[in-house]
């Protein structure tokens, strides 16, 4: 049964930084391209962030280039949204799930509980 535990957001001013952290189980996650997406109040979920399996290819969302950046720990079933230079635009409850190719393409139907971002000054 796949399982996606979101942590780290919370509050920050604009400018500031915070990062995220999805622990994953139930998949085998060295093969899995990981990605994370992000849906804002009265909008629809956005793809944000993608890394390939072995953690040496991403890609992102032109409205995040340059400011967040993807990782992820194999040995940890982890991944990681580094998030910096934050803007109002970016508050939504951000999530993970396993993605195919740089498009929208989660790979599961099931979402974790997310983590809210709010960047508000």
């Amino acid at each position: 049964q796949v399982q996606f535990v979101e942590s780290g957001g919370g509050f920050a001013q604009p400018g500031g930084s915070l990062r995220l952290s999805c622990a994953a189980s139930g998949l085998t996650f060295v093969i899995s391209d990981m990605a994370w997406y992000r849906q804002a109040p009265g909008k629809q979920r956005e793809l944000v962030a993608v890394i390939n399996s072995g953690g040496d290819n991403t890609n992102y969302a032109d409205s995040v280039k340059g400011r967040f950046t993807i990782s992820r720990d194999n040995a940890k079933n982890t991944v990681y949204l580094q998030m910096n230079s934050l803007k109002p635009e970016d508050t939504a409850v951000y999530y993970c799930n396993r993605n195919i190719g740089t498009t929208y393409r989660p790979v599961f139907n099931y979402w974790g509980q997310g983590t809210q971002v709010t960047v508000s000054s």
